[in-house]
């Protein structure tokens, strides 16, 4: 869906993106309300809060459609949770007025197997990672040329760094391992959501619902996504125009997910979201690779990998998106 409220500039620019973000707001305000009362059948909104701008713009405009009143917060951190998270989401919260709550999942993580799965696939990499070591994951290979793949970083608890390839066994099991953090907080929304007869909010922007940056079943569930039509620069700008804390408005957006300090650029997107967003924008509408480079200060040959990029993960993003197959004859579903 593309916003009344975007200014298109071609060609590729630093106007691009510009929104009229209190226009915006009132056209999202209005579709939620009329979501909820005609479509949904539910009396409020619940919203996961990380302390992020995604999250956090969704529930400014949950409050803006609804009121406080009507508006649930929940803060899930774990054990590997950046205590930045719980912090700047309890801010919010208090800033909106929303009645919430603090759930710690780490438990019900430990009784599933979140942490020893991830160890032990950690371990078949680099056998002395123990009690005090950190990891992450990062993506290389797209942008030279190559194709996708990942390594594993993991640090000593007296600080060494330690990288190496991820084998496709490994990998996948870590990432199995810490889906898991997604999928309970997911059932914790549910769980708060069929208490109050209110419906679940998903804080996908555009960035991250076009490239599959979710988990299925898990962040990736909802029943309404509020700005999966903005990019990310432009949920920033919805942030300071809704005059959320500065805080939460200057936050870098990261996975909160392993023990490393990890960028979603790391993990995931080939560059920082600023410049994702303008490859993006242009690729929706057909600019050549070589002004989109000439915008983001790089060569011809680094922007067509960027669009190759995008179209490679967009591929992969399918599954994500996929209803269950069943045998229904379309005119039936």
């Amino acid at each position: 869906m593309r916003s009344a409220a975007l200014v298109e500039v071609s060609p590729v620019g630093a106007d691009a993106l510009r929104l009229d973000e209190r226009a915006e707001a009132d056209r999202i305000s209005a579709w939620l309300r009329e979501a909820l009362s005609r479509r949904l059948h539910r009396r409020g909104l619940v919203v996961a809060l990380s302390g992020g701008i995604d999250s956090s713009v969704c529930a400014a405009l949950a409050v803006q459609a609804l009121g406080p009143s009507r508006v649930y917060g929940l803060l899930m951190p774990e054990r590997d949770s950046s205590g930045f998270s719980a912090e700047r989401g309890a801010l919010l919260a208090r800033h909106l007025g929303i009645a919430h709550e603090v759930i710690d999942i780490a438990p019900a993580l430990e009784a599933l197997g979140c942490y020893r799965q991830r160890d032990e696939a950690i371990r078949r990499i680099f056998p002395a990672y123990g009690e005090g070591w950190r990891n992450k994951i990062v993506i290389a290979g797209g942008l030279a040329g190559g194709i996708n793949h990942f390594r594993l970083v993991v640090s000593e608890p007296a600080g060494a760094l330690h990288e190496q390839r991820l084998p496709l066994r490994e990998y996948l099991q870590i990432v199995a391992a810490t889906n898991f953090k997604q999928r309970v907080r997911k059932t914790m929304d549910y769980f708060h959501a069929d208490r109050l007869n209110y419906a679940v909010v998903g804080t996908p922007n555009r960035l991250e619902y076009d490239q599959g940056f979710f988990v299925k079943v898990g962040d990736g569930a909802a029943d309404i996504k509020p700005i999966a039509h903005l990019y990310k620069t432009q949920v920033y700008a919805m942030a300071r125009a809704l005059g959320l804390p500065g805080p939460i408005c200057d936050a870098v957006p990261t996975t909160d997910t392993y023990t490393l300090p990890q960028g979603q650029d790391e993990f995931y997107f080939a560059l920082p979201y600023a410049q994702m967003d303008l490859a993006l924008w242009s690729l929706n509408r057909g600019v050549p690779a070589a002004d989109l480079g000439a915008a983001l200060g790089i060569d011809e040959v680094r922007a067509a990998r960027v669009y190759a990029d995008i179209e490679a993960k967009r591929r992969a993003a399918a599954y994500l998106h996929a209803p269950a197959e069943t045998l229904l004859a379309p005119s039936a579903r």
